[in-house]
């Protein structure tokens, strides 16, 4: 990769997100990680990802919120990562802004595949990010 792919992965296990910090960057990606919704949104916007990948069920703001205020202000591609299953949960998400759900637990291979995938839709289209 010319230009490092930035990956912003949000979760409040840390477990998970040492999981999957270890993952991306052993793939070439930058990663940086945040524990919930807040700080992801300050991340976000000083660190301008290429991607964000983001648990639903997290404190102080969720998943869903998380989305919604970043499709407010940009097109990166947002892939969901959560426990919740259902047909419900992936439609609100998919609804509130998310590109892709992918159902916990999941296969590595299957996560950066669709990672890529998620890139390859946006290429260098990350344009600019307008003010929180």
């Amino acid at each position: 990769m010319i230009d490092t792919m930035r990956v912003l992965v949000v979760d409040d296990e840390p477990q998970i997100t040492r999981v999957l910090q270890t993952v991306l960057a052993s793939q070439g990606y930058a990663v940086r990680t945040a524990p919930e919704g807040r700080s992801a949104l300050s991340t976000f916007t000083e660190w301008r990802p290429h991607l964000v990948l983001t648990d639903l069920c997290m404190p102080h703001m969720d998943g869903m919120e998380l989305c919604r205020r970043i499709r407010a202000v940009s097109k990166v591609p947002i892939v969901v990562l959560s426990v919740k299953g259902g047909e419900r949960a992936k439609v609100e998400a998919l609804d509130a802004g998310a590109d892709d759900y992918l159902t916990k637990p999941f296969g590595t291979d299957e996560l950066l595949a669709r990672v890529r995938a998620a890139l390859r839709r946006t290429s260098d289209d990350t344009g600019d990010v307008a003010p929180l």
